[in-house]
C-alpha cells in the first residue's frame, strides 16, 4: 500500500510528467497476453509492469476487452504476478537514431546487444506513416548493386522496393551481403528478422564481413524473441532508415525476412482474439503489410531503396504473404532451388523475376540487348528436355540453335562468385559483348 501511496502521490503532485502518468493491476495472464484493470491507454501505448523484484517489464498495449487492457510485453512473463502495478508511459515505442548507430548491432527495440557503444540523443518514434504519394518523386536513378544479374537484367532504381522470394537454403542471405558490401547506397540498414541466433553472428562476419559492417546498422530479432519484439524489429529498421534517408543520403534497407514478420504479427493478432483466416493469417497481417512496405521508396531529401527476402512454403510462390507482398513491391526476384542444386549462384530464376521499374531508368541500348539475352535464355529453357535426351537435331528450329550456342555464355554471365566484383558498367559492356558475339 505504501507504494501505491508514493506513486499516486507523484501523480498528483506532477500531473503534467509524461513518464508515469496513469496506474492499473494485472489481473489476469494467458500465455503471452496479459490482462489489467487499466491504466487508461492507447493502442500502441509503451508501458512498465512493476514486478515484486522491483523489477519492471517492459509492455505494449495491444487491445481491450471490454474495461480490461490487453498487453503484451517486450520482455519475459516468468515473475509478473496478480496485482503487479501497471503504469502508462503516455507515448509509443521510440529508437534512438544518429551516425552514432552506423556499425551497431541493435535488439528489435532498439538497444545495443553488445553493451557498447555511443547512443545517440535524438529518437524517431517506430510507427511513421508513408511520405504523400504526390510528394514522392520518380525513380529514375540506378542504383548499382555490385550483383551482375541484378544490374545487367534486373536493373534496380535508387527508392525502389523488391522482394527476394525463396525458400531456405536457396542463398538469400548471401546475395544480401553481397548487395550490402557492394552497392552504390551511402548506408546499409540491414534487420534481421526471426532469424536462428546461430545466423546472426554468421552473417556479420562471414557475409557482411568488416567492409559491410563499417557503412551498415544491424538490428537483430532473433526466433526466440518475443512475436511484439520481432514485429517491432521490423518498424525499427525501417525507422532508422527513414532517419538517414531525411538527412538526405541514398539507403538501402534489407529485411530479412518479411515472413517472419507476417508470423509474429499472426501470433499477436490470434492471442487478442482475431479471426485465423488465410492459412492462419489474421486479417491485421494484411493491414500491416502496405503499412510497412509504403514506408520505404523515395521521398524529397533521400531514397530507401529495399530488399525484402520472403520465405516461400515448400517453393510455393502464390502462398498468402508472397502473393500479398508481390502485389505492393516494385518487382521480384525468385530464386530458384533447382538453380541453386546446379551450382549457379546468385540462383536468381530471370525469366520468373521482374524489375518493373527497369524500363524507365535502362537506356535502351541497355533495354534491348537485355531482352536479347531473356529471349536467347527463354528458347533454351523451353528446348532443353528436348536437347538433354538428344531429340533436337541441329538446323532444324534457327532460334534454337543460337540458344543452344549462346547457353555457355548466358550461364557464365549469370553466375557470380562471393568474392568476383561486378562493377555497373563492366557489367553491361560484357552483357553487350554476350549479345554482339564477342568472346
Amino acid at each position: 500500500m505504501a507504494l501505491i501511496d508514493r506513486v499516486l502521490e507523484s501523480i498528483v503532485s506532477s500531473p503534467d510528467d509524461e513518464y508515469v502518468r496513469k496506474v492499473g493491476r494485472v489481473c489476469r495472464v494467458v500465455g503471452l497476453m496479459i490482462e489489467s484493470n487499466g491504466p487508461s491507454a492507447f493502442i500502441g501505448e509503451r508501458c512498465l509492469i512493476e514486478l515484486p523484484s522491483g523489477q519492471h517489464v517492459e509492455a505494449e498495449v495491444v487491445g481491450f476487452n471490454e474495461a480490461r487492457v490487453l498487453l503484451m510485453p517486450y520482455g519475459e512473463t516468468t515473475q509478473i504476478a496478480p496485482g503487479c502495478m501497471v503504469k502508462g508511459t503516455g507515448r509509443m515505442l521510440q529508437v534512438p537514431v544518429g551516425d552514432e548507430l552506423i556499425g551497431q548491432v541493435l535488439d528489435g527495440l532498439g538497444r545495443p546487444l553488445s553493451g557498447e557503444g555511443a547512443m545517440p540523443g535524438a529518437r524517431y518514434d517506430v510507427l511513421r506513416k508513408p511520405p504523400n504519394p504526390l510528394e514522392r518523386p520518380r525513380i529514375l536513378d540506378v542504383l548499382s548493386t555490385g550483383v551482375r544479374v541484378i544490374d545487367g537484367l534486373l536493373t534496380v532504381g535508387k527508392g525502389q522496393r523488391v522482394g527476394l522470394f525463396a525458400g531456405s537454403g536457396v542463398g538469400k542471405s548471401t546475395l544480401l551481403g553481397m548487395i550490402a558490401k557492394r552497392s552504390s547506397a551511402d548506408i546499409n540498414v540491414i534487420a534481421l528478422i526471426g532469424e536462428r541466433g546461430r545466423e546472426v553472428k554468421e552473417f556479420i562476419e562471414k557475409e557482411l564481413g568488416p567492409e559491410g559492417m563499417a557503412r551498415s546498422v544491424v538490428i537483430v530479432a532473433t526466433s526466440d524473441q518475443p512475436p511484439l519484439v520481432r514485429l517491432k524489429g521490423a518498424y525499427t529498421a525501417t525507422a532508422i532508415a527513414e532517419y538517414f534517408r531525411d538527412q538526405g543520403k541514398e539507403v538501402v534497407l534489407m529485411m530479412d525476412s518479411v515472413t517472419r514478420f507476417a508470423m509474429a504479427q499472426r501470433e499477436i493478432g490470434l492471442a487478442t482474439g482475431e479471426p485465423p483466416t488465410s492459412k492462419g493469417y489474421t486479417p491485421s497481417v494484411f493491414a500491416m503489410l502496405p503499412q510497412l512496405l509504403e514506408r520505404s521508396g523515395t521521398a524529397v531529401t533521400g531514397s530507401i531503396t529495399a530488399f525484402y527476402t520472403v520465405l516461400v512454403d515448400g517453393d510455393d510462390m502464390n502462398e498468402p504473404i508472397a502473393d500479398a507482398v508481390r502485389g505492393i513491391l516494385d518487382g521480384h526476384f525468385v530464386m530458384d532451388r533447382s538453380l541453386a542444386n546446379r551450382g549457379q549462384f546468385p540462383a536468381i530464376h530471370v525469366l520468373k523475376s521482374i524489375s518493373r521499374v527497369m524500363n524507365q531508368i535502362a537506356t535502351p541500348m541497355h533495354r534491348e540487348v537485355a531482352q536479347t539475352f531473356r529471349g536467347w535464355l527463354a528458347t533454351y529453357l523451353d528446348a532443353e528436355d528436348l536437347i538433354n535426351i538428344g531429340a533436337y537435331k541441329k538446323g532444324t528450329n534457327p532460334a534454337i540453335d543460337t540458344a543452344i550456342e549462346q547457353y555457355p555464355n548466358l550461364l557464365t554471365f549469370l553466375k557470380q562468385s562471393i568474392e568476383e566484383e561486378a562493377p555497373l558498367e563492366e557489367s553491361l559492356e560484357r552483357l553487350a559483348q554476350i549479345v554482339r558475339g564477342e568472346r
